[in-house]
């Protein structure tokens, strides 16, 4: 970490992965909770001789030295850090003033400081003593697959095989040659991977993944306790709900009873996507409803929930977080929580591809309600979709084209406009998400942002990748 890594954390500020401590006279024990937190989430940087608020008060330069081995020494002790760690602590000056910075990887274990275990929460350290959410971590870093776990005496009777015959026809939609319809029963389910064979006992089973897919309702139950998806409509009653649907059944029929309440309670706008109208709600919901069924952690004792409000409509489920973090189309990293059940939806035209799904939610959104989704990828993944019942995206098209069409000059200005109102909500933005947005022509999208950027009212600040954009505020001339 150099002085531009400490420049770029005094910006953000303390958060879920970076701590200031001031430790004017000395370590306070209560870094060591933290380095115990950073090892049980996602690894951190820790940085001694810091105020909260981020301004430097500094070290003595002489007492350096000693502290940090006092903190390699204390780390290294069993009684105080178990299991033990190695980290290396490192001086830096930075205005003058001395401090120290601890770079903490995640660890593969669950770490515990003076038997007590720690776990990040946003800026805090939290004390974990409820058996449940010692287990959640410990699945949390498993880097194994919860969907591939054997069951040696679920039978076929204990499956809905009576479901293939659809399921092949569901398949056949999505591909006119797909090979699930040349296989048997048999073939097909040990082509999808729900047949493994258990590590301990070497018996051949149905694993969870068939389980959920096919299982019928009280073998589900039976396997995992607490399955369970709860719909609610929330708009007029905010205490309790309008509409409820409690669903127990397999993953592939409560998709379908998920489809039908969103398609219940939501409005479907008119859209046209080139000369075809397509359904933004059903785009939108089958994102959404898929990705809570599909990359959920089903051992987890937390219930799914799908909850349409007014402004807005979101869904809950457990989950095996990753970073922690808001997941944008710029940042995602495809990691699939459970792989056997994403490429069956997959085959059955339930989902996409991994990581085409976030893509477009956040083009879709903007489309349905003229605002971006929320994805945060926490131990409780959370999907947001923005509402607006009066928002639509073809009539305020149609106004903007109409107010544009009586001089070439205000249509320029007029697509000048548009593109730094949208970046100014979402520097991220890319020329093609702008004509997606917008309606407008490619080209006359190009030629506006390269306008904007010729007159200084706008600047891309990164690499064309990674990058953003700087929106000077001022009106376009």
């Amino acid at each position: 970490m150099d002085i531009n890594g400490f420049r770029k954390a005094q910006e953000r500020g303390e958060n879920i992965v970076i701590e200031f401590k001031e430790s004017k006279g000395g370590i306070c024990p209560d870094t060591y909770d933290t380095v115990c937190s950073f090892l049980n989430r996602f690894g951190g940087d820790l940085y001694l001789g810091v105020h909260d608020n981020g301004e430097v008060c500094g070290i003595p330069p002489k007492a350096v030295t000693g502290m940090i081995k006092n903190f390699i020494s204390t780390i290294g002790n069993p009684e105080n850090i178990s299991p033990t760690v190695y980290l290396d602590p490192v001086e830096m000056v930075v205005g003058g003033k001395h401090i120290i910075h601890i770079h903490i990887p995640q660890s593969s274990e669950v770490h515990s400081h003076k038997k007590t275990v720690y776990d990040r929460v946003g800026d805090s350290d939290v004390k974990v003593t409820a058996t449940g959410q010692i287990a959640q971590m410990y699945i949390r870093k498993q880097k194994i697959f919860t969907e591939k776990k054997v069951y040696p005496y679920v039978k076929d009777e204990d499956l809905r095989l009576d479901m293939l015959p659809k399921i092949r026809q569901m398949a056949l939609i999505r591909s006119k040659d797909h090979p699930w319809m040349k296989l048997s029963d048999s073939e097909l389910l040990q082509s999808a991977g729900l047949i493994g064979v258990d590590a301990e006992t070497e018996k051949t089973g149905y694993n969870l993944a068939a389980v959920l897919l096919l299982g019928r309702d009280h073998v589900i139950k039976d396997i995992c306790p607490t399955y369970r998806t709860d719909a609610l409509l929330r708009k007029v009653n905010l205490d309790r709900y309008d509409d409820r649907l409690i669903i127990e059944t397999n993953l592939i029929d409560s998709y379908e009873l998920l489809m039908g309440f969103a398609k219940k309670h939501l409005w479907d706008k008119f859209h046209l996507e080139g000369d075809t109208r397509m359904s933004l709600r059903d785009t939108i919901a089958r994102e959404v409803i898929s990705n809570t069924l599909i990359h959920r952690e089903f051992t987890a004792a937390h219930y799914a929930r799908f909850v349409i409000e007014k402004d807005k409509m979101y869904t809950e489920n457990a989950n095996r977080a990753v970073h922690g973090l808001a997941i944008t189309p710029q940042n995602l990293e495809p990691n699939p929580k459970n792989p056997k059940i994403a490429s069956f939806f997959r085959n059955i035209n339930y989902a996409d591809e991994l990581g085409s799904g976030v893509k477009n939610l956040f083009a879709y959104s903007r489309l349905y309600s003229g605002a971006d989704p929320e994805l945060l990828d926490g131990d409780v993944f959370r999907t947001t979709v923005p509402l607006d019942d009066s928002y639509s995206f073809d009539a305020e098209t149609r106004k903007a084209q109409n107010k544009a069409q009586t001089k070439p000059e205000k249509k320029k200005a007029l697509i000048q406009t548009l593109i730094l109102e949208r970046l100014r909500k979402n520097p991220n933005m890319t020329q093609k998400d702008i004509v997606t947005a917008s309606g407008y022509s490619r080209s006359a999208v190009q030629e506006a942002f390269a306008a904007l950027q010729k007159s200084g009212l706008l600047r891309r600040e990164g690499s064309k990748m990674n990058g953003f954009w700087v929106v000077k505020e001022s009106k376009p001339q």
